[in-house]
């Protein structure tokens, strides 16, 4: 007969749980180790794009101060000035006119779908479909429909209005699911209150939706007009690259000539080989593209309710 003391016992469960512990730190070790490499690799990564970043910026800022003139920005426009003015007042134009027929067209669009249409609906799959669809279409592609299209078809020729027309397809979808993602992140405790309350759905749409999700709107809108401010492929096709400015009086004609944008300017001056006055094109580029960042910030947070004031 034998007899195990009490000492034996302790003796092998104290050898089991040095045998746990060994195990529990090799897996945490091991851990430990991934956790390691995979933050390593993380910083690794956003200090490269940092660096890029900085290095590209910095760059397109020295060449293209070095390079920009005065009379870059004469009133008219001739061979030896080579001035960015009318196509400044071209991009503008552009921009408004898109915005004009693609916002309104976007937002109300997304109320349907997220409010009225039903989600589970064959209607709401085919609209989401098309925007997707719509959002992976090349922008030469667009370019050649406007042209044939809303040119040829509608005879509206170039024309600025032309390419406003077409660069309002492509924003179109890019507005459409912010607005979607904007008013789907709205709680919906919001909604069951005000209809709660008595309010109908559109009051409560009105007054308590948009606003609580205008910073996604308004970040919808911005990033649309960045498009449309760096766009070129679809403008070459569609409002040609005009140079000249509307004469006085003649500012609600002007939609309808030729007009050239920075970007087609940028493209032209490149292809002339005059790499002076495309870098100083992409300088102002660049702070137009820099201002609309730095709007998109204070404007989500300006108009963002939720926010302790």
């Amino acid at each position: 007969m034998v007899i195990k003391g009490n000492g034996a016992v302790n003796t092998m469960e104290a050898v089991k749980i040095n045998t746990k512990e060994k195990e529990r730190t090799k897996v945490t070790y091991h851990k430990s180790v991934f956790s390691s490499a995979l933050t390593g690799i993380t910083w690794g990564a956003a200090i490269l794009a940092l660096a890029v970043l900085v290095f590209l910026v910095g760059f397109i800022l020295i060449r293209g101060v070095k390079n920009l003139t005065l009379e870059q920005f004469a009133w008219t426009y001739n061979t030896e000035n080579v001035t960015m003015l009318p196509a400044i007042i071209n991009t503008v134009t552009m921009t408004v006119l898109s915005l004009l027929l693609a916002a309104p067209l976007g937002i109300f669009s997304a109320i349907y779908l997220v409010e009225y249409a039903n989600k589970r609906g064959k209607l709401v799959g085919l609209i989401r479909i098309t925007a997707e669809t719509l959002s992976g279409i090349p922008s030469i592609i667009f370019g050649l429909f406007g042209s044939v299209f809303f040119g040829t078809t509608l005879k509206l020729g170039y024309s600025l209005l032309t390419g406003a027309l077409t660069l309002s397809l492509m924003i179109l979808p890019l507005i459409t699911r912010n607005t979607q993602e904007a008013l789907r992140t709205v709680p919906d405790s919001y909604r069951s209150g005000a209809l709660g309350m008595g309010a109908t759905k559109w009051h409560m749409i009105r007054t308590i939706l948009l606003p609580s999700a205008m910073p996604g709107i308004i970040t919808g809108v911005i990033l649309a007009i960045g498009r449309i401010v760096g766009e070129s492929a679809a403008l070459l096709f569609t409002a040609g690259s005009g140079y000249l400015l509307p004469k006085a009086g003649g500012w609600l004609s002007k939609i309808l000539q030729p007009g050239g944008t920075l970007t087609i300017q940028l493209y032209l001056s490149s292809s002339k080989a005059e790499y002076n006055v495309a870098f100083g094109i992409a300088f102002v580029l660049l702070v137009i593209v820099l201002c609309i960042n730095f709007l998109t910030k204070y404007l989500a947070k300006r108009f963002d309710v939720t926010r302790m004031k």
